[in-house]
């Protein structure tokens, strides 16, 4: 084990890390670090679950961002001797946790792709110390000139009533003084091989990315959802990487903005496609200005502007992302079961398109907040 040189050139993360190396583990005095036998896969998942909801995995305040958590298979299993205990075997696994400020989903491709480098070279990856780094680009944007960033989202949201909730068919409508309970109806709809080919064949016919068409559905079934609602403003994520120099840099980059259209019922989808993608367009080019700006402008908090209670978002798998090959060696990704997480949103879809699949995979979630009503309303 030894200094994982694929993080040394991560400046954001200002610490070392550890790379598995040969797989063995010789050096374990890190508190980033650490080597679990495990009883069995029931244990396994378990663990899992355990590490990633410790209160104290990641520490902002002396730069603790970073973990690494080997998990060994009951070791009676392997045909190892004692000699070698510290070697990995068939069915370990290797588990990262990185914290969000720091890395986003765009991140995690250019992290493998670097561990793999670092682990198949004897020589630590070319660092060049006048090189923009994440630290950089963050102090650069709070110095930059965002007047006409400013003046745009400004526009971009004159005459819409912010705090307006969409009216959305549901039996109960949420207060603004509601807690919310965090809980949610989810439904998850995959994508036969014929709708997803059709899905996208057509995107070159209307000229749009995978994220445009879909984003132009959404507004359409949003369009129906809500009895011809003309005026619509959702919320989506950003990747905001708008410079060809953030193109290859880890770093929480990602945003989100507000994306408001409006339609009329005698509309084309061509119409409405070509509305989406202009405004897609118009909106890359300030996704740079921060949310907190876009709503102080306004004189406004997260807590009650609308578009922040309806989420669209368009995920592309990276193919670097499910393959991993250090020295011969393929690691493949393993899918964990689902800890609770506190639903954000009243409504939000995701879109999630796997093209490493055999099959294309596109996978649709729906997510829709389940409003739970107050202890006394019962007892009344």
């Amino acid at each position: 084990m030894h200094l994982n040189p694929s993080l040394q050139n991560m400046k954001v993360f200002e610490q070392h890390f550890i790379l598995i190396k040969n797989a063995t583990v010789n050096d374990i005095k890190s508190s980033r670090f650490s080597i679990i036998n495990l009883l069995d896969e029931e244990h396994e998942q378990k663990e899992i679950v355990k590490i990633l909801n410790q209160s104290d995995l990641f520490d902002l305040s002396i730069g603790h961002v970073v973990n690494c958590h080997i998990l060994r298979r009951d070791q009676i299993n392997h045909s190892i001797s004692q000699n070698n205990d510290d070697l990995l075997a068939k069915n370990d696994l290797i588990l990262f946790s990185i914290h969000h400020a720091c890395f986003d989903g765009t991140s995690t491709s250019i992290f493998i792709r670097d561990l793999s480098f670092a682990y198949q070279s004897d020589d630590s990856l070319p660092i060049d110390d006048n090189s923009l780094q994440y630290i950089d680009y963050s102090i650069h944007e709070n110095i930059m000139d965002m007047i006409l960033s400013q003046g745009f989202w400004q526009l971009e949201l004159k005459g819409y009533n912010v705090i307006h909730q969409l009216s959305l068919p549901i039996d109960r409508q949420r207060s603004s003084t509601d807690q919310r309970s965090g809980l949610a109806s989810t439904t998850e709809i995959t994508f036969d091989n014929d709708t997803l080919a059709s899905l996208v064949n057509c995107t070159p016919s209307y000229h749009l990315t995978l994220f445009q068409l879909e984003l132009c559905i959404f507004y359409v079934f949003l369009f129906k959802l809500t009895h011809s609602k003309s005026d619509l403003c959702i919320s989506s994520i950003n990747a905001n990487r708008y410079r060809s120099e953030l193109a290859n840099m880890i770093g929480m980059f990602v945003s989100t903005l507000p994306y408001r259209v409006q339609l009329d019922s005698h509309l084309s989808f061509d119409e409405v496609s070509q509305c989406v993608q202009e405004k897609c367009f118009s909106i890359l080019q300030h996704s740079h200005y921060p949310l907190q700006h876009i709503l102080s402008d306004s004189h406004l908090t997260r807590s009650n502007v609308s578009f922040l209670e309806t989420m669209f978002d368009c995920i592309t798998i990276s193919k670097d992302v499910n393959h991993l090959c250090l020295d011969g060696i393929n690691l493949e990704p393993v899918s964990s079961e689902e800890s609770y997480e506190m639903t954000k949103f009243d409504f939000s879809l995701t879109l999630v398109y796997n093209p490493s699949l055999d099959d294309n995979q596109l996978s649709c979630f729906l997510f829709v907040y389940v409003i739970c009503l107050k202890n006394q309303l019962f007892h009344e």
